[in-house]
Order: C-alpha cells, then sequence, then structure tokens
C-alpha cells in the first residue's frame, strides 16, 4: 500500500517507491519532481520565487527559491541514496494568473520562476524530461517516483500525465 505525501507551498519532501508526492495550487509556483530511475528515490519542491539572492535577513526557507531549493532536494535525495548523475526533472506551473497591462518584471513572477528553474537545472546538467508550464491556470499535480509519471490536474483541462 502506498502513502501519497503532501508537499506545501514553499516547502518539498522526498519519497521512494511505491509512494508518491502531492502539491497543490501551483499558479505562479513550479513544482520541480526530480527522480532517480534506479533506485526510484523522487523528490518534489514546490518553489514560489525564482532568487533567494536578494534575501537579507532573516532565516531563509530554501524551498521557497528555485535556486535554494533545487540544491536543498538533491541533497536529501542522495542522502536517501538516489545518485545526482542520474536524476532526471519534470516541472510544472509557473503560470500568469492574472492579466496585466504592460510587461512588468515583477508582475511575471511564474515566468521567472520557470526561468530561473530550468536555468538551475540545466546547469546541475540534469535533464528536464517534460514540462507543462505558462498559461493562465493553476495546477494541482502528483508524482510517482516508481513510474516518473507526474500527473497534472487543472480545472477545466482534465487530467495529463508527463
Amino acid at each position: 500500500m502506498s502513502n501519497i505525501v503532501k508537499v506545501g507551498m514553499a516547502d518539498l519532501k522526498i519519497c521512494s517507491s511505491p509512494d508518491g508526492l502531492t502539491t497543490l495550487g501551483l499558479g505562479s509556483c513550479v513544482g520541480i519532481a526530480l527522480r532517480d530511475p534506479i533506485t526510484k528515490v523522487g523528490g518534489l519542491a514546490h518553489i514560489m520565487l525564482p532568487d533567494s539572492s536578494l534575501v537579507t535577513h532573516g532565516t531563509l526557507n530554501k524551498a521557497k527559491f528555485a535556486d535554494t531549493g533545487i540544491d536543498e532536494l538533491i541533497r536529501q535525495m542522495v542522502a536517501k541514496g538516489a545518485v545526482k548523475e542520474r536524476l532526471k526533472a519534470k516541472i510544472a506551473g509557473g503560470a500568469m494568473m492574472f492579466q496585466i497591462q504592460g510587461k512588468n518584471d515583477l508582475m511575471q513572477v511564474g515566468e521567472r520562476n520557470v526561468e530561473a528553474t530550468k536555468k538551475k537545472l540545466q546547469q546541475l546538467r540534469i535533464p528536464i524530461l517534460a514540462n507543462d508550464t505558462g498559461k493562465n491556470y493553476g495546477r494541482t499535480v502528483i508524482f510517482y517516483p516508481e513510474s516518473g509519471d507526474f500527473v497534472i490536474k487543472a480545472v477545466g483541462k482534465g487530467e495529463n500525465i508527463i
């Protein structure tokens, strides 16, 4: 019997097959699913912002940012037996939830989150096997490290497995 582990906003979790991971309400946030296809160790991060470098005070929540969240997810997965060089990624989210007149970079959070995620994964040489990003609707995802299936649900869009 498998469990589905819930990942909150600005949070990350790991699990091993046959368990799965889910996160709700990916609007401008991005869900980053990583998997070692040999050990079947998987991880899911629900990142809210692209870059932690602007945080100058307080305690840093690593899972909140693409740059630090991906590093922390990999660290935890390797500690559980995954091999970094075998990791594969799938991503979802990064929507533009509100239409805005003109292009204001501060309001393009979803697009910036996707760009930062792709850049970080490229730097780490982790291939993105599939993505469902952008557009103007939120998503809920379930990730199964056993198969690598990333199930994406969106209101009025049906279910998509990438």
